[in-house]
């Protein structure tokens, strides 16, 4: 990509080869524009930041830079790799993967139907792989996939900007989790002696949330509100379902309590959104930072995380639950100090520490909830 940025012979070259690739994609995953516009669109960006006088390139991270472990967790600041299957792990973001598996167990243990043995540990496993690595490895290789042209401005060292990974490699790994996912679905189904598959629906449904909200013409992160919460359910709603129904049975008032719960799901949705500022603006996407500047999107953000979870915790003491309802207030407020310790000082510099310090306190609410409702 730096020799493409830089010179108009390696430019035409590349456009070439990128048209090839293009015209022998899968049309289901097919893009609104063509590579050889995007490539134009990378090279016009360029252009722009340095007419008005900006002396950094676009790529952020230098090829020799960055960082290995951040590759492997598919964060910003990753190293740049030519292993195969190094990029198809950072297309993945593993770093997305903790919040689906614990809602898996937060449903197991909600269930109250868990027990430690062979045969409930393996199925949990398999709820865990469909819900992390293949359902969650699909969306976000598939928002890749729609959010190149972005990435071409806030994070141009992703493996499909940056040319680490095929046009064709890319949609075939899509179908492959997706695919691979339904059929986990199906198969714990079939393991729970289910008469309905209420999990390959769920994770039908899963997959369809996530395909229009990446994919045009709804693509529901255009608008931050309602791409946000559809995110927000998709984290904490889903998997808690699946790994409910897999060992109990799904009820109202635990579709309820997760709803509810995926408020706090949106407002973490929202700080991913702070690093992507600059290519949704310039792409139209109305973020709620871009809608409404990174001053006001960062208090609706903690906002929504902090009231959902004092209500939910609200709900417990006022149920009888007053132990795991002052368990809950009480991992609120580790989560309360990093938020003015880093995030609401800088949303788009300290996202990522901000997320790794606070985030495991609210699993942990999750986790204390479920048990809450299971007794």
């Amino acid at each position: 990509m730096a020799s493409l940025l830089s010179s108009g012979s390696s430019i035409s070259s590349s456009n070439r080869t990128l048209n090839r690739h293009f015209r022998s994609q899968n049309r289901f995953f097919s893009a609104p524009t063509s590579l050889q516009r995007h490539q134009r669109f990378v090279v016009r960006a360029t252009e722009t930041k340095t007419n008005e006088g900006n002396s950094q390139s676009l790529d952020k991270t230098p090829a020799s830079g960055g960082s290995s472990f951040n590759q492997l967790l598919g964060i910003k600041g990753a190293k740049r790799e030519t292993d195969k299957w190094k990029v198809r792990l950072q297309l993945t973001k593993p770093v997305t993967w903790p919040p689906l598996v614990c809602g898996v167990v937060c449903g197991a243990a909600a269930s109250g139907n868990f027990h430690w043995n062979i045969e409930d540990v393996i199925k949990s496993i398999l709820c865990m792989m469909m819900s992390g690595p293949c359902l969650t490895g699909y969306t976000q290789t598939l928002n890749d996939w729609y959010d190149r042209e972005i990435d071409a401005i806030n994070e141009p060292y992703r493996p499909i900007p940056s040319g680490a990974i095929s046009e064709n490699e890319v949609i075939t790994q899509i179908w492959v989790l997706l695919l691979g996912g339904l059929g986990l679905g199906g198969l714990l189904d079939v393991l729970a002696g289910h008469k309905e598959p209420i999990i390959f629906y769920l994770a039908l449904g899963g997959s369809l949330i996530s395909y229009i909200y990446s994919a045009p013409p709804l693509k529901l992160k255009q608008n931050g509100w309602i791409g946000n919460f559809a995110m927000g359910v998709s984290y904490i709603g889903l998997p808690w379902w699946a790994g409910q129904a897999l060992f109990g049975t799904l009820t109202p008032d635990i579709i309820v309590l997760t709803m509810l719960y995926s408020i706090a799901g949106l407002g973490i949705a929202i700080v991913n959104d702070f690093k992507s500022i600059e290519g949704d603006r310039a792409l139209g996407l109305k973020s709620l930072p871009v809608a409404y500047g990174v001053e006001t999107a960062k208090w609706i953000c903690v906002g929504a995380i902090d009231m959902t979870q004092i209500s939910v915790a609200g709900y417990l003491l006022g149920a009888g639950k007053s132990l795991y309802g002052l368990a809950l207030l009480g991992l609120i407020v580790p989560q309360v100090f990093f938020q003015f310790q880093f995030f609401l000082k800088d949303p788009v510099k300290y996202d990522v520490r901000y997320q790794a310090s606070a985030q495991p306190f609210l699993v942990l609410g999750l986790l204390v909830t479920a048990l809450a409702t299971s007794h």
